[in-house]
């Protein structure tokens, strides 16, 4: 079923509104604020996944409703996208090549990550970038789980809404490739300028490289897996590598 432009302009904004468009106002609120104080942006933190209350269980269930409010607007893009006929084809994701999609997405995260550790470490010694603390929960034994359900979780929210929907979406308004791959991209960077103007540069080349891998193959499986194992092992390594190798991040941090 066609829908209007406005129609599909003021989906677009509900969708945003619910998810990666109200963190991209949060975080340019608080990279005013960060800018606004006296303390170098290099001597401030951005910790990604904090516990939430001092007692373990309360603080795994409000880890776990964390995660389901996040992929409420995931399950909204797919009620709005789902079609009888092509289920979720506009999405690019039909479960018919998943062995290779995950494939691809490894190398996609080796071609994110490795470069993304250059560019962070360059951020943080030109003053640009803060320094990011991926987790800083307690260790549980929930603790490894739920932070591999967090990172397929930014996974799913940020390149199913990011790339898939919003390339389907502003299709059907006649923008052009190029403009489609640029917004989002840019709105990849801008809702992670609370880690400062250095993530922002990487984000923004990340969703270049993730929309024109989109637009010519219309797989949004590889790019899920990628992002998925990109912060997996962020927030898994972080507390290994900070506990046995201090060194090592104190050389990037």
């Amino acid at each position: 079923m066609s829908h209007s432009p406005s129609r599909i302009k003021a989906e677009i904004a509900i969708v945003l509104g619910l998810s990666l468009g109200l963190s991209a106002l949060y975080a340019l609120v608080g990279i005013i604020r960060r800018l606004s104080i006296d303390t170098p942006l290099r001597e401030q933190t951005a910790t990604i996944n904090r516990s939430l209350d001092e007692q373990p269980w309360f603080d795994f269930t409000y880890q776990i409703l964390g995660i389901v409010g996040a992929l409420a607007p995931v399950a909204l893009v797919v009620f709005l996208l789902w079609s009888p006929t092509s289920r979720l084809a506009a999405l690019g994701v039909d479960g018919s090549r998943s062995v290779r999609d995950i494939g691809v997405g490894v190398g996609l995260a080796a071609l994110i990550g490795i470069p993304g550790l250059a560019v962070y470490a360059g951020g943080v010694a030109l003053g640009v970038t803060v320094s990011v603390v991926p987790t800083a929960l307690e260790d549980y034994w929930w603790t490894i789980p739920v932070l591999l359900l967090r990172a397929l979780t930014a996974g799913l929210v940020e390149e199913t809404i990011a790339v898939g929907y919003l390339h389907h979406r502003l299709t059907a308004l006649a923008f052009s490739p190029v403009a489609i791959i640029v917004i989002q991209a840019l709105l990849r960077g801008t809702y992670h300028l609370y880690q400062g103007f250095g993530a922002f540069v990487g984000n923004v080349l990340m969703g270049l490289i993730f929309g024109w891998y989109f637009h010519r193959t219309r797989r949004l499986g590889p790019l899920i897996a990628a992002h998925t194992l990109i912060d997996a092992v962020a927030f898994v390594g972080y507390p290994v590598i900070s506990d046995n190798f201090p060194e090592i991040l104190g050389f990037a941090l």
